[in-house]
């Protein structure tokens, strides 16, 4: 019985892969607001009755293609993430390898980061995994002594408690002025992703690489983290101001 219950399970999670394949294959297509339930299993020739008792309902597996998104994106992140290197080249990787994993995978990167689907709700299930590359980016910030350069702007009030609200999921070592400027790289990161992806360059920095780069070095200054890299540009051209 144990073997049986242990080959009946193998075969679940085989169809459970095969039914996930098909629906990013489909998502290339129509995108995540045109995905069927009846149209995956016609493609896998099986009925939608069947199908219906791995995911009951679109919803229930939009929901893991979106979990096995993010985890494959925050997975890239962390990958690229070498402890022994210097914090800001550990920056930097993380920067390239979320934007490399994104190229690779645009569909799947549309389906988290791109317009919200008419009619779902993410659950719960779905903040974890979406927190992965930003939490890299704060186990740097948390392993290096960083300096932030003065803005100028002392935070409103609302933000400072928005912000401080944050300091134990992140960090009670932060502040709430560190974590305002990590939300901000954050976003700068997924926009600049965002826009290459849709085109928004053509026209003016296409192809982007040069602008990533000079963005994602200027984001280290903006977070306070030092000048040291792995191997320096022999140009001895700096990014900061």
């Amino acid at each position: 019985m144990p073997a049986t219950r242990t080959a009946r399970d193998r075969a679940r999670a085989e169809l459970t892969t095969e039914i996930k394949e098909e629906a990013r294959r489909q998502l290339g297509e129509a995108g995540g607001g045109g995905l069927s339930l009846r149209a995956v299993a016609r493609e896998l020739g099986m009925v939608s009755s069947a199908l219906y008792r791995y995911f009951p309902s679109r919803d229930h597996l939009l929901t893991a293609l979106i979990i096995d998104a993010y985890d494959a994106i925050g997975a890239a992140a962390e990958a690229a993430d070498d402890h022994r290197l210097p914090p800001r080249q550990r920056w930097v990787d993380i920067w390239t390898a979320t934007r490399a994993w994104a190229r690779a995978h645009p569909h799947e990167y549309a389906l988290i980061y791109g317009s919200p689907i008419p009619g779902y709700r993410a659950p719960q299930d779905t903040v974890m995994p979406a927190a992965r590359v930003a939490m890299a980016l704060v186990h740097v910030i948390r392993s290096a002594p960083v300096t932030p350069p003065p803005s100028g702007h002392p935070l409103p009030v609302e933000l400072h408690d928005q912000a401080a609200s944050l300091l134990p999921a992140l960090g009670e070592e932060l502040t709430p002025e560190l974590v305002t400027r990590l939300l901000i790289t954050w976003t700068q990161l997924f926009g600049l992703i965002s826009f290459e992806l849709n085109g928004q360059y053509v026209g003016s920095v296409d192809p982007s690489d040069a602008f990533f780069a000079y963005t994602t070095a200027l984001m280290a200054d903006f977070v306070g983290l030092g000048s040291e890299l792995a191997n320096p540009p022999d140009s001895g051209e700096s990014f900061s101001d």
